[in-house]
C-alpha cells in the first residue's frame, strides 16, 4: 500500500550534529552477471545531504511505521525437484542444499512449499490413496506416503537439518480420482459425499508428515481451484470451498488438535472476490488464517484490496514461475525483483514462494498432457552439477537477511509525494521547500529484522539512475546501483 511520506531535507550549513558512523553493507547483482548477489561497496550515512539542488528524490525509510510480518522466502519442493536432488551423490546434494538453505553460508531460504500428492512437476501422477476405477476407500485403509518417502521426505529431512525452523506450506493439486465427479486426475470436482473423507485424507497427510519429522505450518485447500487444465487439477467454486472448510476440514483439523493454518484460494490476482466470498461466511472464516495468491493474471494490488477488506486475515504469495534462457549473457534481475519481491511485499504478503526449486536441463520432470515443459527450476541439476538460475538470485536478495519475524517498514515508493529543499534561484544560500507529487525513486521495500538491522531491497529498473538516495532517521546516504541491477543494503538500527 502506498503511503504519502514527507521528506524533510538536512540541516542548513553549520547546523549538522555529530553522530556515530553508520555503515551500510551492500549485496549486488548486475545485469551483465559480473556480480551475482555479491558483497560490494560499503557506505556511511552522513548528517548532511550531498545534493542541495533539490533534484534528487530520496527513499525515506521510517521504522516507526510498520506493516506485515514476514514468514519467509523460498521455493516449491515439488516431487520432480526432490527426484533430481535424490539423483545427486549424497555429498553433492548436501552441498547444494546448504547453498540454498543455510542462513549463514547460503541463500538462507526460509520457506518451502510441498505438494500434497503429485503436481504437474512430477514424472507421473499419484495420490496417497489410489484406487482402481469403480472402487472406493472411505476408511483410507490404503493411505500411504510411500512415494514421498522416496524423495520429498528424505530431502525435507536434510533441509530441516540445515534449518530446523523453516516454514513449510503444502498444497494439493487434486483429490484422488475416486473422490471426484469424473474418474480422472485432470479436472472434475470433489463429490459432495466425499467432502468428509477428503478432509480426513488431508488430516492424515499432516499427521503422517509430522511422524516423519515435518511440521506443516499451513495448508492451502486447493492449488489453482479455477483451473482444470493442469495434470493433475480439480475445480472448486468459492462457495463449495467455504462449505468444505466450515463443515469438514476446519472442524476435523480442530478435533485432531492440528495447529496447521488453513489458507484459501491459492490462485491468481485477477480474482480477489474468491477469498472475500469465503470470508463473508463467518462459519468458514473462523477456520481460515488467510488467502494465497499467484501472479499469472491480474494485478498484485488485488492482495491489498483483500487486506483492506479483511485486515485480520493473512496474505501469502505462494507461486510464480521465474525463468531465463539458459546461457544468456544478461540476467533480468531488476524487473524480476520489482515484480516478485517488491510487489508482493508492498501488497501485504507474508511470504514469497517461487515455482520451483529444481529441474534438469530440459525442464523435466513434468506430467504429460497438462504438465509444464517451460518450468525452469531455481537450480538446473545435471548429474552432480547445480547451476543457479534467475529465481535463485531473486529470492537470495531477500531471504538471507530478511529473516522470519522481520517486519516490513515504510519507505518511499515510486509515485509518492516528497518534499525537498532547493536553493532559491535569485538568492544564494536561501532554501525553499519543493514539493514533488510523484517521487522518482527506484522500486524498493524496507524491513526491520529481529536482530536489529534495517534491510533495504532496491530494483534499479531505470537505465539512467546510478545513485540511490536514502534518508533514514534524518541522515543521508548515496548508494551506487547500476542500471538494471538489484541491491540489498543492510545496516544496524
Amino acid at each position: 500500500m502506498n503511503r504519502k511520506l514527507l521528506l524533510l531535507a538536512g540541516a542548513l550549513s553549520g547546523m549538522a550534529v555529530t553522530a556515530s558512523a553508520q555503515t551500510v553493507r551492500s549485496y549486488i547483482t548486475l545485469p551483465d552477471r559480473s556480480a551475482l548477489y555479491s558483497e560490494s561497496e560499503e557506505y556511511e550515512f552522513s548528517d548532511v545531504r550531498d545534493d542541495r539542488g533539490g533534484r534528487s528524490s530520496y527513499i525515506v525509510i521510517d521504522p516507526r511505521q510498520s506493516f506485515q510480518p514476514v514468514d519467509g522466502f523460498g521455493f516449491a519442493l515439488t516431487g520432480g525437484s526432490a527426484e533430481m536432488l535424490m539423483r545427486m551423490s549424497p555429498e553433492a546434494r548436501a552441498a547444494t542444499l546448504r547453498d540454498v538453505f543455510d542462513p549463514a553460508k547460503g541463500a538462507g531460504v526460509s520457506c518451502v512449499r510441498l505438494t500434497v500428492g503429485a503436481s504437474d512437476l512430477n514424472r507421473f501422477v499419484f495420490f496417497y490413496d489410489d484406487m482402481p476405477e469403480g472402487q472406493e476407500d472411505f476408511r483410507l485403509e490404503h493411505f500411504s506416503l510411500s512415494q514421498d518417502l522416496r524423495d520429498v521426505i528424505p530431502v525435507m529431512n536434510e533441509i530441516l537439518e540445515i534449518n530446523p525452523d523453516i516454514c513449510v506450506l503444502a498444497s494439493p493439486w487434486s483429490a484422488p480420482s475416486w473422490m471426484k465427479t469424473v474418474y480422472d486426475v485432470r479436472g472434475g470436482q470433489l463429490r459432495k459425499e466425499c467432502y468428509g473423507v477428503y478432509a480426513d485424507y488431508l488430516v492424515r497427510y499432516v499427521q503422517e508428515m509430522e511422524v516423519h519429522g515435518i511440521t506443516v505450518n499451513a495448508l492451502t485447500v486447493q492449488n489453482e481451484p479455477l483451473r482444470s487444465t493442469n495434470t493433475p487439477s480439480m475445480f472448486w467454486f468459492a462457495w463449495e470451498q467455504a462449505d468444505f472448510v466450515k463443515n469438514h476440514l476446519g472442524p476435523k483439523f480442530r478435533k485432531a488438535g492440528l495447529d496447521t493454518e488453513i489458507i484459501v484460494f491459492d490462485h491468481n490476482c485477477d480474482r480477489p472476490d474468491y477469498a472475500l466470498a469465503i470470508y463473508d461466511d463467518p462459519e468458514a472464516a473462523q477456520y481460515v488464517s488467510g488467502a494465497a495468491f499467484h501472479h499469472y493474471a491480474g494485478d498484485m494490488s488485488a492482495m491489498t484490496y483483500v487486506h483492506e477488506a479483511r485486515p485480520d486475515k493473512d496474505i501469502l504469495f505462494t507461486e510464480q514461475m521465474t525463468t531465463e534462457r539458459p546461457g544468456t549473457s544478461r540476467i533480468d534481475i531488476a524487473a524480476s525483483t520489482k515484480r516478485l519481491i517488491v510487489g508482493p511485499m508492498r501488497n501485504w504478503s507474508r511470504t514469497v514462494v517461487l515455482w520451483n526449486l529444481a529441474a534438469d536441463p530440459l525442464n523435466d520432470p513434468h506430467t504429460d498432457n497438462g504438465g509444464c515443459p517451460s518450468c525452469q527450476g531455481a537450480l538446473t541439476i545435471d548429474g552432480d552439477s547445480a547451476t543457479r538460475n534467475l529465481a535463485y538470485y531473486v529470492i537470495a536478495h531477500a531471504s538471507q537477511f530478511v529473516r522470519p519475524g522481520s517486519v516490513r517498514i515504510a519507505s518511499t515508493a515510486p509515485g509518492d509525494r516528497t518534499v525537498t529543499l532547493g536553493e532559491d534561484e535569485q538568492r544564494p544560500k536561501v532554501y525553499r521547500a519543493q514539493i514533488t507529487e510523484h517521487a522518482d525513486v527506484a522500486p524498493n521495500a524496507a524491513f526491520r529484522t529481529p536482530d536489529g538491522k534495517i534491510v533495504l531491497i532496491v530494483a534499479n529498473d531505470s537505465w539512467s539512475r546510478r545513485s540511490i538516495s536514502v534518508q533514514y532517521n534524518g541522515r543521508y546516504a548515496e548508494l551506487n546501483l547500476a542500471p538494471g541491477a538489484t541491491g540489498t543494503f543492510v545496516w544496524d538500527e
